[in-house]
């Protein structure tokens, strides 16, 4: 084998594969490829159970199960250059149903003497703010979770949620703004 040779079989190698290349060597077997489909789209889907649950542990475990599930089903996978669209699906499913899981339980333990208006006293101000996030608007909870909690890009979140970088930008601003409106009506920071 030549230098040229060795460098270009290298230089391929190293050259990232697609979503599609990696789910159809995923279906033939190679638990590797599966591995790597699953190391790229791990953070979005974190963000995305954590945009539903609210809880870091409970996203990271819904996270989980939906890559689980991804495994076993992937030979239902239509087109695979939809792959990323396709966990996104599954794993709000399984963010949704841990989370009407856990509001039957909490149904069943619910202190009579809890008043929604104690919702931001005793845990200060990140409190009031994560309480202000969770009421958002679902499109715009995703891309505040995505982005400040989960610390995806613009880019990062866009292709996630398959919208453009700017649709994002504008969905941000807009979240923000409804962030320091409903802040300011609980009594935060006049200068917000």
């Amino acid at each position: 084998m030549t230098g040229r040779e060795n460098r270009r079989q290298v230089s391929e190698s190293v050259t990232p594969q697609t979503d599609r290349e990696l789910v159809e060597a995923a279906r033939r077997g190679d638990i590797d490829r599966f591995g790597e489909l699953c190391g790229r789209h791990y953070a979005s889907v974190v963000g995305v159970a954590y945009c539903i649950l609210s809880d870091r542990d409970l996203a990271e475990d819904a996270a989980q199960e939906a890559l689980a599930v991804a495994c076993r089903d992937l030979h239902r996978l239509r087109d695979p250059e939809k792959f990323a669209g396709w966990l996104r699906g599954i794993v709000r499913n399984v963010a949704k149903n841990s989370m009407a899981k856990r509001q039957r339980e909490s149904a069943l333990h619910e202190d009579v003497s809890d008043r929604p208006d104690d919702r931001f006293s005793g845990n200060g101000s990140m409190e009031a703010v994560r309480q202000s996030v969770r009421e958002l608007p679902g499109s715009y909870r995703e891309v505040v979770m995505l982005r400040y909690f989960s610390g995806l890009s613009y880019e990062e979140i866009a292709a996630t949620l398959n919208i453009s970088a700017r649709a994002v930008n504008g969905r941000l601003t807009r979240a923000k703004r409804k962030l320091v409106e409903r802040l300011r009506c609980n009594g935060f920071g006049k200068d917000l």
